[in-house]
């Protein structure tokens, strides 16, 4: 059938374990600090075009996962879910575990990128490239997940090409480019993004949304 659900039970079960303490595991504080970290060291470094970047792909992914709780919320289903193996289910597609491996994806991209953002490889430019590259990899590890009980993608047209166009060339061509951009373009695309997901967020879940 062109509607039938993969694996429809996931959004009860995610929804079961969403942000419920009692799932936590003491390995999520290390992973923290370690976060911490390395974020501390690129400080220390003032490496602040490589810090745009990590804050970059973590505010797209952070604007994603509410609009895939948006959509459970309004349709019933998200289109990924997260229904067991996480310390603590966030939103109803994520994790901690994955969230705090987003949050330094887009810093570990720039460690790629040269200081000329006009070099290019293979005939294209390191931005595209690096970017498009990694959001192929990122799906193929994707393709992975779905077929362990962790992740599922709960509609069947939303796959390995779907999360490639509509989430990890977002996510790592705004690295990218971030990286490259003056500082203040910087702060105020970071200060925008950031912004409105706090605000969706201070929103949504009091009235329980998301």
């Amino acid at each position: 059938m062109i509607f039938e659900l993969n694996k429809p039970e996931a959004t009860a079960q995610a929804l079961a374990i969403l942000r419920d303490p009692s799932y936590f595991q003491w390995y999520v504080i290390p992973l923290l600090v370690i976060v911490m970290f390395i974020y501390f060291t690129e400080m220390g470094k003032k490496n602040w075009k490589g810090i745009a970047g990590g804050m970059m792909l973590y505010g797209i992914h952070w604007f994603v996962e509410i609009v895939n709780a948006l959509i459970q919320h309004w349709s019933g289903h998200a289109l990924w879910t997260v229904p067991t193996g996480t310390a603590y289910l966030i939103l109803v597609g994520v994790g901690i575990e994955l969230s705090l491996m987003f949050s330094i994806a887009g810093l570990a991209t720039t460690r790629l990128l040269p200081e000329d953002k006009t070099e290019k490889v293979l005939g294209v430019n390191v931005r595209i490239f690096y970017g498009v590259f990694n959001a192929a990899l990122a799906s193929i590890i994707e393709i992975f997940l779905v077929t362990t009980p962790a992740f599922v993608w709960v509609y069947p047209w939303w796959g390995a090409l779907t999360v490639f166009l509509f989430v990890y060339i977002p996510f790592f061509l705004g690295a990218t480019y971030a990286y490259y951009w003056k500082a203040k373009t910087q702060k105020i695309v970071l200060s925008s993004i950031w912004g409105l997901n706090i605000i969706l967020l201070a929103i949504f879940i009091p009235l329980g949304f998301i």
